[in-house]
């Protein structure tokens, strides 16, 4: 490389770094004081592993190996999800200022509350599973459903990452449902409340705000959207219902929209594909998109 070539790259050197300095967001630095994305989808993965122990294992485990491989893993999850909980909950402002031995105590006991929670996340995946099988003519197996479905494995990931929403752990969650969203298509905030027997069938676009409630036996098709009728408030509407209440036993198709805090979808309406919904829905409806005239 010349000289005048290194001189330029000198200049652009000195450009960007003066460029850093000021408080910028995308000028953070302290990549160690930061939670790792590889780190926690390495967490998701052998959660996986807990979760389905025959599907996403690297070997079938023989009975009398089980609990080795098994302490194995759940080991290595405790270790590196409560190294990552307790970066992020520096990003509160409550824990901003608590000593390191503290907040290590509090990291430690939400990743053990969290651990405690699998069985009740796989009894409840286990439902899904069945609403998937009898949802879909086209399953061959469960095991087909567990091993190839986007929908089962994006909702696989919200069970997950509700539960450490409800543990209020920052961030984490949303990077969990992200990353799935960017494997599948399907974009389920951490922060939806979503009954049992959950069927996404082919799934890719649908989307799923964070303040949406969904009962049991609900289907939802490809392209869905459940979210917010404006977005113009901000930050002023953190926290606020923005989002759609699904009832139980509905089945809403392709295209459909179904927006707003106030919009209520009764138990056991069907909402054709294409629908746009801004009202809400009473109980055994059945709703269709509006043709326009010629």
């Amino acid at each position: 490389m010349t000289r005048a070539a290194d001189n330029r790259i000198d200049e652009i050197v000195d450009l960007i770094i003066n460029d850093y300095e000021d408080d910028r967001t995308v000028n953070r630095v302290d990549i160690f004081n930061q939670p790792d994305k590889k780190a926690i989808v390495y967490v998701l993965e052998k959660l996986l592993k807990i979760l389905y122990p025959g599907y996403y294992s690297d070997k079938i485990y023989k009975i009398y190996s089980l609990r080795n491989n098994m302490s194995a893993t759940i080991e290595d999850v405790i270790f590196h999800l409560k190294k990552q909980i307790m970066i992020v909950l520096k990003y509160t402002h409550k824990d901003s200022d608590v000593a390191e031995d503290k907040l290590e105590q509090r990291a430690e006991s939400i990743t053990y509350d969290f651990m405690r929670k699998i069985p009740q996340i796989r009894s409840i995946l286990d439902t899904d599973i069945d609403a998937a099988y009898e949802g879909d003519p086209a399953a061959d197996s469960k095991d087909e459903i567990i091993l190839s479905y986007p929908g089962i494995y994006a909702i696989s990931v919200y069970r997950v990452a509700h539960e450490l929403q409800k543990l209020n752990v920052p961030m984490i969650p949303r990077i969990m449902t992200e990353h799935a969203h960017s494997v599948t298509g399907i974009d389920i905030h951490p922060g939806a409340e979503i009954g049992k027997y959950f069927f996404i069938d082919h799934g890719t676009g649908v989307v799923i705000g964070e303040t949406t409630i969904i009962g049991e036996h609900v289907k939802i098709y490809q392209g869905v959207t459940l979210g917010g009728l404006s977005t113009k408030g901000g930050q002023s509407l953190r926290g606020m219902k923005r989002h759609p209440t699904i009832g139980n036993n509905v089945t809403i198709y392709s295209g459909a929209s179904i927006l707003g805090c106030d919009t209520v979808i009764g138990d056991d309406v069907v909402i054709g594909g294409n629908a746009f919904i801004v009202d809400s829905v009473e109980k055994g409806a059945r709703v269709v998109a509006r043709k326009k005239a010629d």
